[in-house]
């Protein structure tokens, strides 16, 4: 699935610097041996596939989509229990047929709605970035991103911020202006809207796979495992693009399921006005995290071109369909089971939440920071007020040319190897206990959020031994911990 998109990951790449290589590599000086264990160019997927990997793969296709409408079923029908319906079932007094006619249907107004936001979107995403010319700090407009395993520099347009505040600036003057549609249009047709999400994302993921092996925009950077399943979930093309900017993972990871999470927390507490009369503190607090997170993800864009999202992972059903469907329909769960089932939290409750979510915000901005700075000054900054250590190390591209890299192993980056990971679960905690202790329904998020986490923890390091062989074993040797330092 789409991590935050923001999911923003994190691996061995983001905390280095790629440059042109010299003769051997160093440890703090010291010149390494051998560059043995490296795996020239395999460091985007997984080429080869065996049996458990294609099972897993047949499991996402099937399970995951039917997982979002049981959800979203349980919560507008089950008062967001997600255990009644299985104990129905059960008991013989519901049939898989009772629990169907229960989906909500498809409907014209869903296409109305959804078809008209992917076209603003689009038009959005090819305006000229005004952004950066006004906003100190902002990065936008033309931007370098990294080098494919085949070596190719990638660019981007990026402009997500500017996009993201026009989308918001003409909801609010729609609902308290303009009153061209109800605010709470998008709860009113979720289960509908659903629908359509399905089907864009396995229609843009199907176009995908197609693109990929009859016309790719890169065919040295295209991954083929000889597994069709595999392929069409992880994504054969590596960068797939209509014409120079419109670049698939970028636009799909940020526009439109992010751009329109704030869109979707609004509306929710929109409802949620309409028919209690006011807005908990719970909401509130459940839209300033999500907002945070948000904003943050568009003002960092241009740092988002280092993430594993665009860094290494292909383009398929897992980020098309997920994307589409599974990040704006399960990230969003909070405002939606507070739509149901209100919550006013106490003084104490509230503010301890809001530091939480606060300090995961930090965590993850400032580590984040610091890779940021090391990377863009070349090892050449101050960590914490002191000159960073590093491990100077060597990997090959997929044309068998020999670069270098440097490994952070100073502030944030000395304490564990993914501790942004450490703020990201901060802050997903706390946007889970706003919702109170009644329902494991909102927790899905933090317990889904722990395994993509962890996973990607062993994804990313798997690469990482592939690509920098024994300089990863030194670099492990120095930073022991993954996300929480003494512990894991």
């Amino acid at each position: 699935m789409s991590k935050r998109t923001t999911s923003n990951g994190t691996n061995c790449t983001l905390s280095r610097t790629d440059v042109r290589p010299q003769n051997g590599s160093k440890v703090n000086g010291v010149k390494e041996e051998e560059d043995d264990g490296r795996t020239p160019g395999k460091w985007g997927r997984a080429w080869e596939v065996d049996l458990l990997s294609a099972l897993t793969m047949f499991f996402l296709l099937t399970m995951t989509p039917c997982m979002v409408l049981y959800f979203f079923v349980a919560c507008s029908q089950y008062e967001c229990s997600l255990s009644s319906p299985l104990v129905q079932v059960y008991n013989g007094q519901l049939t898989l047929m009772d629990f169907w006619k229960k989906t909500p249907d498809l409907t014209i107004n869903a296409f109305k709605i959804i078809i008209p936001w992917y076209a603003f979107q689009i038009f959005l995403y090819y305006l000229p970035d005004v952004c950066s010319k006004i906003l100190p700090s902002y990065r936008g407009g033309r931007c370098r991103g990294t080098i494919t395993p085949s070596g190719i520099q990638m660019y981007y347009h990026i402009n997500g911020l500017q996009a993201w505040i026009i989308s918001n600036a003409l909801w609010l003057a729609n609902a308290f202006y303009f009153k061209w549609f109800s605010p709470t249009i998008i709860i009113d047709n979720w289960g509908s809207m659903l629908w359509v999400a399905n089907i864009i994302g396995n229609a843009v993921a199907i176009f995908a796979i197609i693109k990929a092996r009859f016309f790719p925009t890169s065919s040295a950077d295209c991954v083929f495992s000889g597994n069709f399943a595999y392929d069409f979930v992880m994504g054969a093309e590596f960068n797939p693009r209509i014409g120079d900017w419109f670049d698939f993972k970028l636009f799909f990871n940020g526009r439109p399921g992010i751009c329109a999470w704030t869109l979707i927390n609004l509306s929710y507490a929109w409802k949620q006005y309409e028919l209690y009369g006011h807005v908990t503190n719970s909401m509130i607090l459940v839209n300033i995290l999500h907002a945070i997170y948000v904003v943050d993800f568009f003002w960092n864009e241009a740092w988002y071109l280092n993430t594993i999202d665009i860094h290494h992972d292909h383009f398929g059903w897992m980020l098309a369909w997920g994307d589409n469907v599974w990040l704006p329909w399960m990230y969003t769960l909070q405002g939606l089971y507070l739509v149901y089932h209100p919550v006013e939290l106490s003084y104490i409750a509230a503010t301890f939440i809001l530091s939480l979510g606060l300090a995961g915000y930090y965590i993850f901005r400032s580590t984040n920071c610091q890779k940021d700075r090391f990377r863009n000054s070349s090892g050449d900054c101050k960590i914490w007020g002191r000159r960073p250590k590093i491990i100077e190390c060597t990997y090959y591209s997929a044309d068998g040319e020999k670069r270098r890299s440097k490994l952070l192993l100073s502030g944030w980056w000395g304490m564990g190897r993914h501790m942004n990971y450490t703020g990201d679960l901060m802050q997903a905690l706390a946007y889970c206990l706003s919702c109170g202790s009644t329902h494991i329904f909102p927790y899905f998020y933090i317990i889904y959020m722990m395994i993509l986490l962890g996973n990607r923890c062993y994804r990313d390091e798997h690469r990482c031994r592939m690509k920098y062989g024994s300089d990863w074993t030194k670099y492990t040797s120095i930073v022991r911990y993954r996300i929480l330092p003494g512990i894991f």
